[in-house]
């Protein structure tokens, strides 16, 4: 091992463990056909799911491809605004910029009745103790004057109050029928 030669002006103090910096990145995204079309049919308070031409498997948010066959989706099909959760996370932890988010929160995946994967969004309006897997959820969306083309129209996921999936079809475990082999 080599040695390092601190110079004498330095001995004695105490050496830097880590450094803080905070860092801003800005850039320009522009969506492809797929998530233009998703974002597209959210200002009319519509979810919209990429159909697999192999097997008809629903992702949401559509992608252009079914990545399980490599081939393009190129029909879609309206989602209703209701699901469940598939798995979730308690946070403590605030999100920057969403004020409006009591401590603490809930991430969950969501599953949209007839889509066949999940994605990523909040759950209010419930005590995070009272979350579970299979909970019937449904969108809250901001009001009509705030829609946008934007996922962000819908605030949150809320209990819908209809009796739980069963455990063993919740999440990625309602994916019957339209596996890889389909």
């Amino acid at each position: 091992m080599t040695e390092i030669s601190i110079p004498e002006s330095l001995q004695g103090l105490e050496p830097v463990q880590s450094i803080r910096t905070p860092i801003r990145m800005e850039y320009t995204y522009t969506p492809g056909v797929a998530a233009q079309t998703y974002l597209k049919a959210f200002p009319e308070k519509k979810i919209l799911g990429g159909v697999s031409p192999v097997d008809g498997a629903v992702f949401v948010p559509p992608r252009g491809v079914d990545p399980r066959h490599g081939v393009a989706t190129t029909d879609y099909v309206e989602l209703d605004h209701t699901g469940h959760v598939g798995s979730f996370c308690v946070t403590k932890v605030p999100i920057p910029g969403r004020d409006d988010l009591t401590l603490p929160y809930i991430s969950a995946w969501i599953f949209l009745d007839g889509a066949n994967i999940g994605f990523l969004s909040l759950v209010g309006e419930i005590d995070p103790a009272e979350c579970r897997i299979g909970l019937r959820v449904e969108a809250v969306w901001k009001d009509d004057d705030e829609l946008g083309r934007t996922a962000e129209n819908i605030r949150w996921w809320r209990p819908t109050g209809e009796p739980d999936v069963p455990f063993d079809e919740a999440g990625v475990r309602s994916w019957r029928g339209a596996s890889a082999d389909a």
